[in-house]
């Protein structure tokens, strides 16, 4: 099978020793075999670079680079961002993982949309790697749907640099993949989702997505220093725009979980009743 067309993925890396090795394999497993990943190291002070390094040493198709001290996630991501070389710019952060078809699916999805902009479902899971959550994307989402939330995974996104040119991420400590996804849908109009779960999102302790209350000053932050909104819009727009659809979200992410876990038991059962049983001769 061809390959054409080089996508570049992007994943920013700090203190991530504990998976960053099944994040690469991850990538290093996919059945699209050209591509480049550019890791950028964000003064890990732990003993990630030299993971990386031995990946690096053993495929030339991963790049490591290295900040001088911690400036955040998007400043480390922008970083890979500028040395890419790819038509098409992918996200996988540095504790996710990716299932083997994602970029060759995603990919033909996008030539069939003729789309600059795509995302997937996913599937969640805790450190344990035990699958806890699953998220449906929407088949699509406008500038009005991204602004009073953000819909699409970071680590299932791709957009096409030879339709928009490259776009790179605010330096907002959290948040700005969010903006990044603004920024390109105002200017593409409509995102189009791929209603397949392709990537696996870790869920951490002590991530700072698992702090709410941290979340919504963030929150706040994007409508008021990226959108530029007034602190009184700003407000109006966390309280009546953003949190009731959060909490919409968070349901329905609960309710389609459950139906997914029925419907695998279910194909499960069905499949063990249609498989002929084997007779061992003693």
């Amino acid at each position: 099978m061809q390959y054409p067309c080089l996508i570049s993925i992007i994943t920013a890396s700090y203190n991530c020793s504990k998976f960053i090795g099944d994040t690469i394999k991850s990538i290093q497993s996919q059945t699209y075999k050209n591509w480049e990943l550019i890791i950028t190291d964000d003064c890990s002070t732990d003993n990630s670079r030299d993971i990386i390094e031995k990946f690096a040493k053993e495929d030339t198709r991963i790049k490591l680079l290295k900040l001088d001290k911690n400036y955040g996630a998007g400043v480390a991501r922008n970083n890979s961002i500028k040395a890419s070389k790819g038509r098409y710019i992918a996200f996988c952060d540095s504790d996710d993982r990716w299932y083997p078809n994602k970029l060759e699916r995603q990919i033909a999805f996008m030539k069939e949309k003729d789309c600059a902009l795509s995302f997937t479902s996913y599937d969640v899971c805790d450190e344990n790697n035990k699958i806890v959550g699953y998220v449906r994307c929407n088949p699509t989402i406008n500038y009005d749907q991204i602004t009073r939330d953000d819909g699409i995974g970071c680590l299932t996104a791709i957009y096409d640099v030879s339709k928009i040119g490259k776009h790179y991420m605010p330096e907002l400590r959290k948040r700005q993949d969010w903006c990044l996804w603004i920024e390109i849908i105002a200017t593409c109009q409509t995102a189009y989702g791929l209603q397949e779960p392709l990537a696996l999102y870790r869920r951490r302790i002590n991530g700072l997505s698992s702090n709410k209350l941290a979340l919504l000053k963030y929150n706040f932050e994007v409508y008021h220093s990226f959108l530029k909104k007034n602190k009184i819009s700003s407000f109006f727009l966390l309280s009546f725009n953003f949190l009731p659809y959060y909490f919409y979200k968070k349901l329905k992410q609960k309710r389609d979980f459950l139906k997914k876990k029925s419907y695998e038991t279910s194909y499960k059962e069905e499949l063990e009743l249609t498989t002929p049983s084997t007779t061992i001769k003693g």
